[in-house]
């Protein structure tokens, strides 16, 4: 009777097993879905940690049962491994060579902190000085006219080619581009949004003509408290009265930002074709506002290279701000380029995201 019961619970243990790893999977490709036509789909990449961690639960069950069916979570992970090598990338260390140029791109948080003595340097603006980066890419980084006038003059110290655009509105976002090379032309990307803003230059970089576009897509559009509740239902710690209901109210929620997302990424890669059909190279940074598993990474990124995935560790979340971590800023390249040491720097804290680092070597 024993031996019986036994058979059925591993046979239960194998079902679960094997709908787990379907989940990863779904989880995993979720970002081949159109979130304008299946929006909650499309927003599924958010779950893969948990995802990783029931499917790595089964792994060590069958490890310490010593079954068999340990083959089960082990295939599981191989048909899942593009994305997950896309969310965390493991890559041995790769030391940047002379003549590589450095791309640093920064959600600066409109310079945080706001509460800086008179006559004390912002720690942002000291970290991009002192950077070492040939390029700067900088998202959110509006600031009164003077506090501006201070920035770019501090700034102006290490970088000869500056330029700032601003979108239209009371809460237009600002994009700023600092550059060590010379900055031949710029245009805006064209889309419909009533924040948010790309901007394409065209730079001179050793004499040859680079494409450089720098983002700051759609919000996910979570206030502080949607993003506590967002917590607590990843974490299990969400009342089990109230989960049904929360979880439609924030996935309608993230569904809307992903389908305003969805044509604002499609207008980046229609115009990075055009550039790259005239045999340009190009380089790619900003703060997608969605993850590495999304609509918005995988249409970007088309034809590129993700300069994280190829040469970092780790999941790289690179947004740390209401207890949700996530890898949302990014730098790409096209093939031309090889990518080094790409990484997010931990070492400055008062925005809300970390800046991410690379270097480049034709």
């Amino acid at each position: 009777m024993f031996g019986g019961i036994q058979k059925i619970a591993v046979k239960t243990i194998v079902a679960a097993n094997i709908v787990a790893i379907i989940m990863m999977l779904i989880v995993g490709y979720a970002g081949h879905v159109d979130p304008r036509e299946h929006a909650v789909i499309s927003n599924l990449g958010l779950i893969m940690p948990l995802m990783i961690v029931i499917n790595l639960a089964f792994l060590v069950f069958w490890a310490i049962a010593r079954k068999i069916q340990i083959l089960i979570p082990i295939i599981g992970f191989v048909l899942c491994w593009g994305p997950l090598r896309l969310y965390c990338p493991v890559n041995l260390p790769s030391k940047p060579p002379k003549g590589a140029i450095k791309i640093l791109s920064y959600n600066v948080f409109m310079f945080a902190p706001w509460d800086i003595p008179e006559g004390e340097p912002n720690p942002i603006v000291e970290y991009i000085i002192n950077s070492g980066a040939d390029i700067v890419c900088l998202q959110e980084a509006s600031y009164d006219l003077k506090g501006r006038e201070k920035i770019d003059s501090a700034i102006a110290n290490v970088y000869q080619y500056c330029d700032t655009v601003q979108k239209k509105g009371p809460q237009g976002d600002v994009l700023c581009l600092y550059s060590k090379f010379p900055i031949l032309s710029r245009e805006r990307v064209r889309y419909e949004s009533a924040n948010n803003l790309s901007e394409a230059y065209v730079l001179n970089i050793h004499g040859e003509k680079v494409l450089l576009v720098n983002n700051h897509f759609e919000t996910v559009g979570l206030n502080n408290d949607d993003k506590d509740r967002f917590h607590e239902f990843i974490k299990g710690e969400m009342p089990s009265d109230s989960t049904g209901h929360e979880s439609k109210f924030l996935a309608g929620k993230l569904g809307a930002g992903a389908r305003k997302r969805a044509p604002e990424a499609d207008a980046v890669a229609r115009l990075i074709a055009r550039y790259r059909q005239k045999g340009m190279s190009v380089i790619v940074c900003g703060d997608f506002n969605d993850t590495q598993l999304s609509y918005t990474h995988r249409r970007v990124a088309e034809g590129l290279t993700d300069c994280y995935t190829a040469t970092g560790n780790g999941p790289g979340w690179s947004y740390h701000k209401s207890a949700i971590y996530v890898r949302i800023d990014n730098i790409l390249c096209s093939p031309d380029w090889t990518p080094y040491n790409a990484h997010v720097d931990r070492s400055v804290t008062t925005s809300d995201h970390y800046p991410i680092v690379c270097w480049l070597k034709k």
